[in-house]
């Protein structure tokens, strides 16, 4: 494919590789109309090194029996990896295995270390962002197998099935983080994990689903992409990242407030 610069002299051969799949898109600028073969495998290698960090946390979970003292937390540890790849694995070798007691045997500790505010944040919003992604994964695929649209798009009903997955996992979760510790009944608890939740929740949305709108509408408009390719679950991952960095300093106040629980 030969490509021409906006002054219409030639911008070389050596963007070809990058440039394929793409065609013009309104103002000139260069957009995809199918993935290219690089971003292809890009996407399946993401997608493999987070799904191994993912099991790796589960063997050493149930393997090598270093359950949590937050049950919940045994679902949080490996989902986080599923987008944050090795950066979680590192998290939870030094702020998650601290929390087993089995850990604490080993270390002739009875209590695990203390831990910066920063990480005891970082935990935080990877609880708020378990029960998002886990909430995105189930409703992406229900609105792709049901061929769901409103206006010809796609994007409107996984917002909303999103959302509501997302925010009903996202409450659980925190039910079971909450109510153990302040000995809440069921009624109570659901009632303090929602206030701790759903702000905390809903700002992770916000990177994520503007990142699904540049997916979407920007980087893929026609065709969009589909959860059954390797690269829309790849701009998932990223979308998720920023999704943990826009619920940061709502998890940083609700903390410091006391109405969530330091992890």
């Amino acid at each position: 494919m030969h490509v021409e610069a906006a002054d219409g002299s030639a911008a070389g051969d050596g963007l070809e590789p990058l440039l394929a799949g793409t065609r013009r898109g309104r103002r000139g600028r260069q957009v995809w109309h199918e993935p290219p073969g690089w971003l292809i495998w890009l996407s399946w290698a993401s997608l493999g090194v987070a799904a191994l960090g993912a099991v790796d946390i589960l063997i050493d979970i149930y393997g090598r029996r270093r359950r949590q003292m937050m049950p919940v937390m045994e679902v949080v540890w490996p989902v986080t990896a599923l987008y944050f790849g090795p950066v979680a694995t590192v998290a939870y070798r030094r702020w998650g295995r601290p929390k087993s007691r089995c850990w604490l045997d080993q270390q002739g500790l009875d209590e695990p270390p203390d831990r910066p505010f920063w990480t005891k944040v970082a935990v935080g919003v990877s609880h708020c962002g378990a029960g998002c992604t886990l909430g995105d994964i189930v409703a992406e695929w229900v609105v792709f197998a049901l061929g769901l649209q409103i206006a010809g798009l796609a994007l409107p009903v996984e917002y909303v099935g999103d959302y509501v997955l997302a925010l009903a996992l996202g409450i659980a979760f925190q039910y079971f983080a909450i109510a153990p510790m302040r000995g809440l009944g069921f009624r109570k608890g659901i009632a303090q994990a929602a206030k701790a939740d759903v702000l905390s929740l809903t700002a992770f949305e916000v990177g994520l689903f503007g990142w699904m709108a540049l997916m979407a509408l920007v980087f893929f408009p026609n065709p969009h992409l589909h959860p059954d390719s390797p690269v829309y679950w790849f701009g998932m991952q990223i979308g998720m990242v920023l999704g943990f960095l826009t619920a940061w300093p709502v998890n940083v106040w609700l903390i410091r407030k006391g109405i969530k629980e330091e992890m």
